[in-house]
């Protein structure tokens, strides 16, 4: 794939209606907490049918599993960000939200990206149909629960939440931190680690869990204050020996024959990082987009500020940086089309290139606006504080490297 198809720019246009007349307008309203964005991804997504789509696609999971025709133990059928096998058409979505609203998409992203397909992939068929109906239509919220306050990258080995048995159920201690939709999820799937006496605390058993809102010892905090993806809400959560039945034990059994949280999360790790380059193509695009119309109206010294060569480097090197990035993104569509899954030290450098791409796009957009570049009412502002977030999100750009690193040494 060189090009979108035609599917792909039909859905672009019509998505970039939307957000004219649906997101813009209300950019400041969702930068400064005045106005939730769930409202407005519900509205998106019942405007394009995606709620029936997803609703349709999990039902046809669901009674596959019943009639045992498919595997519990699969995330097909269902999954990912808006729950089908949406391909580019998923990707060009995201990329036009994010070149007005990044924080929009990560909440999206989490819920629809992670929460599920943890549950899909590694819930019981009784699980699945408690969660999921509300989750892939966004009727309710939910978050991935796995940061801590002394983990972040690290985040199996310096992991101290923790369950404990307790007859036929589990108590639940510990604190997470940085968690996507925190303060607002009606369902959370929480990261512990199991109570072994005698095994090391690094290597102790990684268990996942399912919690609704309003359980006994369960606390979500209220929004963090960040740099940027404001419209993205951020908290912590804390667990004070929240009672947890074998039900809400994704797969309601330790048994880790199947490999246990860590390899769920592992999986995930890949997705989140190559939805990166589809984020990163947005905020590219709209910085593009700003500095031309900007280089052409802006006039210093009697003629377009366009004329000036070391304009015309930046404007040239967030050109490249578009190209590059958009390729990396077919690569991706491609690979999905041909069913051969990005292995994680790819999607690792995916991750670290596209980001960092992004972010010096936006910054040099920045510095192409000069003094206005720095007021809020230019949106470059916004996309410059939104960007630098991706260099972090879903695994700082430090250890994408050692990720890319150890797969080319270990070949």
């Amino acid at each position: 794939m060189l090009e979108w198809s035609d599917v792909d720019i039909a859905v672009r246009d019509a998505v970039r209606e939307f957000v004219d007349k649906e997101i813009r307008p209300h950019v400041d309203a969702l930068e400064s907490g005045e106005m939730e964005p769930y409202p407005i991804i519900r509205k998106l997504f019942a405007t394009f049918g995606i709620t029936d789509m997803a609703r349709d696609s999990l039902n046809k999971r669901l009674a596959k599993l019943r009639d045992g025709t498919s595997s519990s133990g699969s995330a097909s059928g269902g999954g990912g960000m808006f729950g089908d096998g949406s391909g580019g058409m998923g990707f060009v979505v995201v990329s036009e939200l994010c070149r007005v609203s990044m924080g929009i998409v990560t909440g999206m992203g989490v819920s629809l990206g992670l929460t599920v397909p943890t549950i899909m992939g590694r819930g019981t068929l009784a699980q699945q149909e408690r969660w999921l109906p509300d989750l892939v239509t966004y009727d309710k919220i939910g978050a991935w629960a796995i940061t801590e306050p002394d983990s972040g990258s690290d985040a199996f080995g310096g992991m101290k939440s923790y369950v404990v048995r307790d007859g036929e159920d589990y108590l639940l201690n510990g604190q997470k931190t940085f968690i996507t939709n925190g303060p607002d999820a009606d369902v959370v799937v929480v990261y512990a680690k199991l109570d072994e006496p005698g095994v090391d605390k690094r290597d102790r058993k990684v268990l996942t869990f399912v919690l609704d809102r309003g359980m006994e010892g369960f606390v979500q905090s209220k929004p963090f204050r960040k740099m940027g993806i404001h419209s993205s809400r951020t908290g912590e959560l804390f667990f004070s020996n929240v009672r947890l039945g074998r039900d809400r034990l994704l797969g309601e059994t330790e048994d880790s024959s199947g490999g246990d949280g860590r390899d769920s999360a592992r999986s995930n790790f890949s997705a989140e990082r190559i939805g990166v380059a589809a984020m990163s193509l947005g905020v590219i695009e709209e910085c593009l987009r700003l500095c031309v119309d900007y280089a052409k109206s802006r006039t210093l010294w009697g003629q377009e500020i366009g004329q000036f060569q070391l304009i015309q480097l930046k404007l040239a090197n967030m050109e490249v940086a578009r190209m590059n990035v958009r390729n990396i993104l077919f690569r991706v569509i491609e690979s999905a089309e041909q069913g051969k899954p990005i292995p994680l030290p790819e999607a690792s450098a995916i991750k670290w290139y596209c980001s960092q791409a992004a972010t010096e796009v936006a910054m040099d957009a920045v510095q192409l606006f000069g003094g206005n570049g720095y007021m809020t009412e230019y949106r470059v502002e916004q996309l410059a504080r939104d960007a630098k977030s991706l260099m972090i999100y879903a695994g700082s750009n430090e250890v994408q490297i050692t990720h890319v690193a150890r797969g080319l040494l270990s070949g």
